[in-house]
């Protein structure tokens, strides 16, 4: 029997082929969500976590995407999106606070301006 994705019958390997993209984008997903949960709690990434995403590469062999899952990969891009967005406005905040700090710490130790001369 050949299997069926929504009410089209199609082929095993157009089933393969879908159940493949279906994969990748809950991959995606997981990815996203990370990433959002850092931007909520405003917690930096651990170590693995930097590396795990510095080692990411995109599936191999996929082919083009399945029309079925056009609009959840549409959300998901847009989703990307304004995650990048918000790093890199989180990227910048923390520029400006790091110069912020750095003017106070470079300032002279103060001078007492009163002298207790009875003490």
């Amino acid at each position: 029997m050949t299997p069926a994705l929504g009410s089209a019958v199609v082929s095993a390997d157009e089933a393969v082929w879908h159940e493949r993209w279906e994969a990748a984008l809950a991959a995606l997903e997981l990815d996203v969500d990370a990433a959002e949960e850092l931007l909520r709690i405003s917690h930096l990434p651990t170590t693995a976590q930097v590396a795990r995403a510095a080692v990411w590469h995109p599936p191999a062999g996929l082919g083009p995407l399945p029309a079925p899952l056009l609009t959840r990969a549409q959300a998901l891009l847009d989703r990307q999106l304004d995650v990048a967005q918000r790093l890199s406005q989180a990227a910048a905040l923390s520029r400006r606070q790091l110069a912020a700090a750095q003017v106070l710490r470079a300032r002279p130790d103060a001078v007492p301006v009163y002298l207790d001369a009875q003490g």
